[in-house]
């Protein structure tokens, strides 16, 4: 255990709202020890952006990890060559270049096909009726398993992000995460000969080009659902909340004044949809007046850093305005996301723009509140809007 203050926190209400607890360890300890999540939790941005990048005391190797007990051992679980070497396997399927001419006139056809189905409807829930299905579907296309539903492509990212969060071992919740490992393991199972006999740009074909271990393959598709599927959902649903409820802001994007782009990388670094990366202490180090022990275990709080106080101002404000380059949504070091590109993509340059322009009179339901949670994974499991 480090020596850094133990500081103990309500984990249903930090569940609920991190953000005031984050801040004030940012003012009383940013280096502080919480007993309920079992980890010494790094909240200030400058500390985040150095100890990311030293993968040599602060590593992403986690042999013990719920993530490789969970889904096997995956690239953004190793260091140095050995993620280098997994990463540049998966490149040339959500390359910039690859994104641009490749998967973004898909991501529009199946934007515009959700679209269609919704537009009789006068009003809905627009996470569950197009940011849930966009995202499995455009995922469904990415990594090469087409021939999974949407809904399970979204249910088995959720059980396996609850399994690697997991930290109260509820043996319900290692069950679905179980259930849904071997679900993704069917569904390559029954693809690999199909991508064999007409190669495509899949994340699953690219790899099988490759001499990647299978147990490799298998585990770096789950990764990619793990996080592909939530990441944009919640991005999606949650920058349209965001401008809904922010009209001068809205009208900013609308008018041309403020990319989408921006907008969403704003959403980004307000609520943070992965508020969280943990660490294992590689060897004994220290921070300030604070010692790390080996094999210890430490998260960056991402979320924290994305509202420290040194870095932006009015930080709790969402601002489509503001410089957010500072923001490290996407991590900072040498595991920075690899699907950025693509989200980007999914969002920025299709999901949001085509949304309100397709709904111009896009609108909040009034009277059903929207409900936003989780510190490691933060989303809106709800969003009533009306067409118009």
């Amino acid at each position: 255990m480090s020596t850094a203050p133990r500081i103990d926190i309500e984990p249903a209400a930090f569940w609920q709202d991190p953000y005031p607890t984050l801040a004030r360890l940012r003012r009383e300890a940013p280096i502080a020890f919480v007993p309920q999540l079992g980890s010494t939790l790094l909240c200030s941005r400058d500390d985040i952006f150095v100890s990311e990048k030293q993968i040599d005391v602060f590593s992403s190797h986690q042999p013990e990890g719920l993530m490789n007990k969970l889904m096997g051992h995956n690239m953004m679980r190793k260091d140095g060559d050995a993620h280098m070497v997994e990463r540049k396997a998966i490149f040339p399927a959500i390359s910039p270049k690859t994104v641009k001419s490749h998967w973004t006139a898909q991501f529009q056809a199946h934007a515009d096909r959700i679209i269609d189905a919704l537009e009789p409807k006068g009003a809905l829930d627009f996470v569950r009726d197009f940011a849930l299905p966009f995202s499995a579907e455009c995922l469904k296309s990415i990594t090469g398993l087409t021939n999974m539903r949407f809904q399970d492509m979204n249910a088995w990212s959720q059980g396996m992000i609850d399994g690697i969060a997991n930290y109260a071992g509820d043996p319900a919740v290692e069950a679905r995460c179980h259930a849904a490992t071997a679900g993704i393991d069917a569904a390559i199972d029954d693809m690999v000969p199909v991508l064999r006999k007409k190669p495509d740009l899949s994340l699953l074909c690219v790899m099988l080009a490759t001499d990647m271990p299978m147990d490799s393959v298998r585990a770096n598709i789950k990764l990619a659902i793990s996080g592909g599927q939530n990441e944009p959902r919640d991005a999606i649903a949650g920058t349209a909340w965001a401008l809904l409820t922010h009209p001068d802001e809205l009208e900013l994007v609308r008018g041309g004044e403020i990319p989408w782009l921006q907008a969403f990388e704003e959403y980004a670094r307000w609520i943070s949809p992965i508020g969280m990366s943990p660490r294992r202490v590689a060897r004994p180090w220290r921070i300030r007046d604070v010692e790390f022990e080996t094999d210890e275990r430490v998260f960056l709080m991402f979320g924290s850093a994305n509202r420290d106080e040194k870095h932006f101002e009015n930080p709790e404000c969402f601002d489509v305005r503001r410089d957010a380059s500072k923001s490290i949504a996407f991590g900072a070091g040498p595991h920075f996301c690899a699907g950025a590109w693509a989200s980007r993509a999914m969002v920025a340059d299709v999901a949001l723009p085509t949304i309100f322009r397709r709904f111009p009179d896009l609108h909040l339901v009034e009277g059903e509140p929207v409900r936003v949670v989780g510190w490691a994974f933060r989303g809106l499991l709800n969003l009533p809007v009306a067409l118009g």
